[in-house]
């Protein structure tokens, strides 16, 4: 039987419609599948202003203007599809991406997922002009779903929940073609890890309630404020604090855990944030489609930090409303959840009962095999 191959197609405008392609490709090889998988950033095969368009501008509104990134957000997801604004779009796309096209032909891919809704929309036009007989599949990254990644003649589509593949039927996508699994996350946030393990590996005691902080600004301010704010309190938890690339933001932390031994762990860039999580019993984060589906996946509840307007927004909106998430916008805010917790130990159980039923750890799996099987 010939090995069939899979091209997954993603935009580095963020990183979590990358981190989900190659959740989806980390399965390829799995028993009973054995895919050859190729993962393209398409931002690499698209000409300069297209990728000053999806990336450069698109970080900047959100990093510096969020309040327009949202306006524009709400208005292309009310847009008419025939309307100017996204027939324009659509003849950029269609000019700019001449050697992603090329690669594809070149590569011969039985099946291409689409983990960003741009790839989706340019192939859309070459199945409907007879270009390009390769069935496209569409995976959503976020708990919504925005205008930009409904598109004719796609092969199928994956949702993250059931409102999503509701809100999908009603942009008159066919029922037989959307799939509920979930967001695919890394096979490592899938595993039963050990608490005791993973704390140890750390030096943290497991039996204390832990904290994980993942993102500072935004709202809260610079990690190490944050994190003084939050040891300022009298109850007994220990603090992790992820500071990933920020070579400040660690040094300041490790300062500030030598006044609180015991307590605070820093931590840099790592690729372990499986076994962060797994030593934590609440994490906050900022509320992107992806690290909050590894949470969910983990059982682990969240305060979520400040979200952007648009997609962040709708998504700490569904964590809200299913009970697994608190929602914090300045320092005294996160405080004041925390305190809350602390004290309420009951609440934040149930928040973590309610996380671990929501949680689809084999997202990615269930993706290739529905194409495939």
């Amino acid at each position: 039987m010939t090995q069939k191959k899979l091209l997954l197609l993603s935009v580095s405008a963020g990183a979590g419609h990358m981190r989900a392609a190659e959740a989806v490709r980390s399965y390829a090889s799995a028993p009973n599948l054995e895919v050859t998988a190729m993962h393209l950033d398409v931002m690499n095969f698209v000409t300069p202003q297209l990728r000053k368009l999806y990336t450069d501008f698109y970080l900047a509104l959100v990093n510096k203007t969020p309040t327009l990134w949202g306006y524009l957000y709400q208005i292309t997801d009310e847009a008419k599809p025939e309307g100017w604004m996204h027939r324009l779009r659509r003849c950029l796309e269609r000019l700019s991406t001449k050697r992603l096209l090329r690669k594809i032909a070149e590569f011969q891919p039985d099946a291409i997922i689409c983990t960003h809704f741009l790839p989706a929309g340019v192939l859309s036009q070459l199945i409907a002009t007879g270009r390009l007989e390769c069935p496209v599949w569409v995976q959503v990254t976020d708990f919504d779903l925005h205008r930009m990644w409904v598109h004719e003649h796609m092969a199928g589509y994956f949702a993250a929940n059931e409102e999503v593949a509701f809100r999908m039927r009603d942009q008159g996508i066919a029922a037989q073609t959307i799939h509920v699994t979930g967001i695919p996350i890394m096979p490592a946030f899938s595993q039963q890890l050990d608490r005791g393990v993973c704390a140890r590996e750390l030096g943290l005691d497991p039996k204390k309630t832990t904290f994980l902080l993942m993102g500072g600004g935004e709202g809260l301010g610079r990690l190490h404020a944050v994190a003084a704010r939050l040891l300022g309190l009298e109850e007994n938890f220990q603090l992790i604090v992820l500071a990933g690339k920020n070579a400040a933001a660690l040094a300041a932390l490790q300062e500030l855990a030598t006044l609180h031994p015991g307590r605070l762990w820093p931590q840099g860039l790592t690729d372990k944030v499986e076994r962060l999580m797994a030593c934590a019993d609440l994490v906050v984060t900022k509320p992107g489609g992806l690290t909050t589906s590894e949470c969910l996946a983990m059982g682990l509840p969240m305060i979520v930090n400040a979200p952007i307007p648009g997609q962040e927004e709708r998504n700490s909106n569904f964590l809200l409303e299913q009970g697994v998430a608190l929602k914090a916008f300045d320092r005294a805010t996160l405080e004041y959840r925390i305190r809350y917790l602390l004290e309420h130990p009951a609440k934040l159980a149930d928040m973590r009962t309610k996380a671990k039923a929501l949680g689809r750890r084999h997202a990615a799996r269930q993706v290739l095999e529905t194409i495939f099987t």
